[in-house]
């Protein structure tokens, strides 16, 4: 790490057993982020041209959830991904870098460089800030390592999914019942037990309400998981998720509850974003199950829960609706 009175840098730097291209891909797809880095909970491109991208995070930093907007460019012929943060977050004044990856023959050098200044004249908030972004970024190149050196391509486990449900009714009714997953145990039969925690919308969020949830779900199959989520909740519009603690034979998941008011009432989709540990297949999912085989599986499962909660909440919302027309 070099350090000078106005700014600091500092390049992080790994040798991959894969090829430059292979690696590179994982750092272009954001929207993929969230199920390869434990800290990302969420990553959507807001503006995209040839070579460039605005992009919004949110993330865990430390225990709480922040959010930020960067623009980069992307250049793959050159392996090369520059950011720049819009506004960062205090104590950061400036926040920016790139990811280089170059080939060596049998695998390629990955190199992640930042560089940044910090606001007052606290030598400790640069210090601090250093080494938060140590932390991360061995953490993230650790990630895209595992990813690029997998004998399994990015596309064989990582997959999406959705189920959509007509509700009629209002789509405050349906948010809030989402919303209120403390009373989960009690609507949903396969929800035995939901401790909840909320915290109010804030700039740092860009406008979310925070939650961390965890539960214990039955499968229909009997077989019963805890998990843990992190939810980012946008009022009348979606409910964003991560899990930081998934059921065993998943390395991540993710989703999203989104409505959507059309003529008859509202559109509701629960779309699960899933990356498969391919290390216990076979001891999860059953012997000689492939990948193809738990994708099923995990569909199945997975998909079958949220849709017995849109059927749930759908009940409800109409049941009510009718109740309030008869009164």
């Amino acid at each position: 790490m070099t350090t000078t009175a106005e700014s600091r840098a500092a390049d992080h730097i790994a040798v991959l057993n894969a090829p430059g291209d292979r690696a590179y891909r994982l750092i272009a797809d954001v929207t993929r982020w969230p199920l390869m880095f434990s800290p990302c909970l969420a990553a959507t491109v807001l503006e995209g041209g040839p070579g460039r991208q605005r992009i919004r995070l949110w993330a865990l930093v430390g225990s709480e959830v922040r959010s930020w907007t960067s623009e980069r460019t992307l250049d793959p012929a050159a392996g090369l991904i520059t950011f720049r943060q819009e506004k960062p977050s205090p104590p950061i004044a400036r926040m920016r870098g790139h990811w280089r990856f170059e080939d060596t023959g049998g695998g390629c050098r990955l190199v992640l460089h930042h560089e940044w200044a910090t606001e007052g004249n606290d030598p400790r908030a640069g210090a601090f800030v250093g080494e938060a972004l140590d932390r991360n970024s061995e953490a993230e190149i650790g990630a895209v390592t595992s990813w690029a050196e997998r004998a399994q391509d990015q596309d064989e486990l990582i997959f999406s999914f959705s189920d959509r449900v007509l509700i009629d009714g209002a789509p405050a009714d349906v948010y809030d019942f989402l919303y209120a997953a403390g009373r989960w145990p009690a609507r949903l039969p396969h929800v035995s037990r939901l401790d909840l925690e909320t915290a109010p919308a804030s700039d740092a969020t860009a406008g979310a309400e925070v939650q961390i949830m965890e539960m214990d779900t039955a499968a229909a199959d009997g077989s019963t998981h805890t998990t843990r989520s992190v939810r980012l909740c946008f009022r009348d519009e979606r409910i964003v998720y991560k899990q930081t603690t998934t059921p065993r034979g998943l390395l991540a998941h993710g989703g999203e509850w989104r409505l959507k008011s059309v003529a008859e009432g509202v559109q509701v989709t629960a779309r699960h974003h899933i990356a498969l540990d391919p290390d216990v297949i076979s001891e999860v999912f059953g012997a000689g199950v492939g990948v193809a085989g738990a994708r099923d599986r995990v569909r199945q499962l997975i998909g079958g829960n949220s849709l017995r909660t849109l059927r749930t909440v759908k009940a409800a919302v109409e049941g009510a609706e009718r109740a309030g027309a008869e009164t």
